[in-house]
């Protein structure tokens, strides 16, 4: 008797394989708005918001040996300094075509497309949810994206989309019980 996998199986699945998340920054990590306030030199200087509980899903993901990276069309000195506090490993700015970044990437760490996850919100992120085995859109996603994607956050992107897709991978990993320990919850 043949079984046959429901969507849910197979988004577990995916997941499962996942051994290094990618995201792009604006509409992913933030909620894609830009503040620009004058600088000391009276320059502007460009403000981000990220969100904790992002951070703290990145964190979850460092502690089971899950890396992490940012492919962005922009530049930004916060994406920088977050980067630098998450310890995400890969930060690549000022990239609006991306494939080349991604491919530079997964021959530095040995993977094949079936091991990246890529969350994404616009179109210069398609080719890459086109290319990976677990292909995410955050719940603001362009339909275009959303389309094209095996899942797509409840959560808005800069509002928890990251540490949903980082919860989903843990947990099709079966490592979510180590994480819970390592913050002190018990069986």
């Amino acid at each position: 008797m043949e079984s046959t996998l429901t969507m849910k199986d197979e988004l577990m699945a995916r997941a499962a394989k996942v051994k290094l998340i990618l995201m792009d920054v604006d509409g992913v990590l933030t909620n894609g708005n830009l503040f620009y306030f004058p600088g000391p030199d009276g320059k502007p200087t460009e403000f981000k918001s990220f969100n904790s509980q992002d951070g703290a899903g990145i964190h979850c993901l460092n502690l089971v040996g899950i890396n992490t990276g940012v492919i962005s069309g922009r530049d930004s000195q916060a994406v920088v300094e977050r980067a630098r506090i998450l310890n995400i490993k890969y930060v690549y700015q000022g990239y609006l075509e991306k494939e080349a970044v991604y491919e530079e990437i997964l021959q530095k760490e040995g993977l094949e497309d079936d091991s990246v996850c890529f969350i994404g919100d616009d179109f210069p992120d398609y080719v890459l949810l086109k290319r990976c085995g677990l292909a995410v859109a955050v719940g603001n996603a362009r339909p275009e994206l959303i389309a094209r994607a095996h899942y797509t956050t409840k959560a808005n992107g800069g509002d928890g989309a990251v540490r949903e897709v980082a919860e989903l991978v843990i947990r099709a990993r079966g490592e979510w019980d180590k994480v819970l320990k390592k913050f002190g919850f018990e069986d």
